[in-house]
């Protein structure tokens, strides 16, 4: 086996943990956090909303199954790093046609193995999420330090243009000729979403996030969709999600698109301790008292109103899911008239990878747009 180069992961409070290179050799910066799922690294490291994260795994053993052709969420890995305990020496899987760290190394990720995550996660959780940088070029302490207290933090971070599509595109509906058509704002859209919704029916069009109203309008959507996606929601224009409000058009948002909906109706929006990543958060829907083992890839929230409902200008705002891990907002649903005109998650349904507790919520928006007609 081929020796490896020393690296180093320093975090910005100066916490430091020694380890060797994994993926490419080289030099990043990012925001440190952890993920808790025991399997999909490839859909992690291929999520938009890990653009500029330094993503450490919780479970110890990584890249046992390799990487394939299929499952990538998109078409590049975003991690800004990668931090596991123990990669696997091997590949073994039907369909996997390279390794995991071959993948990281022609794609230019930096990664460091040999680190004691269990510790480092503690440490996260403890002090929260926070900057850091690993290096397999400079094993100086001091000297990565600096470059990380010189790092942009995630708050306050407009990612937006990063991630999302240059062009507009369509997926079609899985079964011919479409029932439904629905836009969907790409603020870092996973591939599974348009799959789930063409599943049903639904064509999809991807348009870039810059879209006017008029534009998404254009294109007839009988409901519009807002993505999940990486920065900061504070940051993040609001107009087009106003003018759609204003417009009536039905809404179905996930992740960051729950973020910028509660945003347009006026509530605030927070960064999390260390955020809530991965495949086991247990939520409650409150409008079926079920509760739910959810997908979750966000470091900010929506701020819970002090009222059980809040109006707005374009009707009445509640909650209507919440975490049972740490009760932070994690759906919202807008009504006019007693009908529900707008709703959103603060999780994953496409659930890729994850369990499929919530895929339900793709029917809803079925139902939503049909009865909008």
């Amino acid at each position: 086996m081929t020796k490896r180069a020393p690296a180093i992961l320093v975090l910005e409070d100066g916490r430091v943990f020694h380890g060797e290179a994994y993926g490419a050799v080289g030099e990043t910066l990012g925001e440190a956090v952890f993920s808790t799922g025991m399997t999909g690294y490839q859909e992690t490291l291929t999520d938009p909303s890990y653009h500029r994260q330094i993503v450490a795994m919780t479970s110890p053993h990584i890249g046992n199954t390799g990487v394939n052709d299929e499952d990538d969420e998109s078409a590049r890995v975003w991690v800004a790093g990668f931090v596991v305990r123990q990669p696997s020496r091997i590949a073994s899987n039907w369909r996997a046609k390279r390794s995991l760290e071959d993948e990281l190394a022609t794609q230019g990720v930096v990664g460091i193995c040999g680190v004691d995550t269990r510790a480092l996660t503690r440490h996260l959780r403890e002090r929260g999420s926070m900057r850091a940088g690993i290096s397999s070029v400079d094993t100086n302490p001091q000297r990565l330090l600096a470059k990380v207290l010189a790092s942009p933090p995630m708050a306050g971070a407009n990612l937006i243009a990063d991630v999302t599509t240059r062009e507009p595109y369509t997926v079609a509906a899985a079964s011919g000729d479409p029932v439904l058509t629905v836009a969907a704002i790409d603020y870092g859209i996973k591939r599974n979403t348009p799959r789930r919704m063409a599943e049903r029916g639904i064509e999809t069009r991807v348009l870039p996030a810059s879209s006017t109203v008029d534009e998404v309008l254009a294109q007839k959507p009988d409901a519009v969709f807002l993505s999940n996606g990486p920065g900061d929601p504070a940051t993040a224009d609001l107009s087009l999600i106003k003018g759609l409000l204003e417009s009536g058009t039905p809404i179905f948002g996930i992740c960051f698109g729950n973020q910028l909906l509660g945003r347009a109706l006026g509530l605030d929006t927070f960064k999390l301790r260390y955020g809530h990543r991965g495949i086991n958060q247990p939520v409650l829907d409150k409008a079926t008292g079920k509760v739910e083992v959810t997908a979750h890839n966000h470091g900010f929230a929506v701020k819970a109103p002090a009222a059980p409902s809040v109006e707005t200008p374009y009707g009445t705002a509640e909650v209507s899911h919440v975490c049972l891990n740490d009760d932070v907002v994690e759906g919202l649903r807008l009504t006019r008239d007693g009908k529900t005109i707008a709703f959103s998650v603060q999780y994953h349904p496409e659930a890729a990878a994850g369990p499929h507790d919530a895929d339900y919520l793709f029917d809803r928006l079925v139902t939503l747009a049909e009865g909008a007609r």
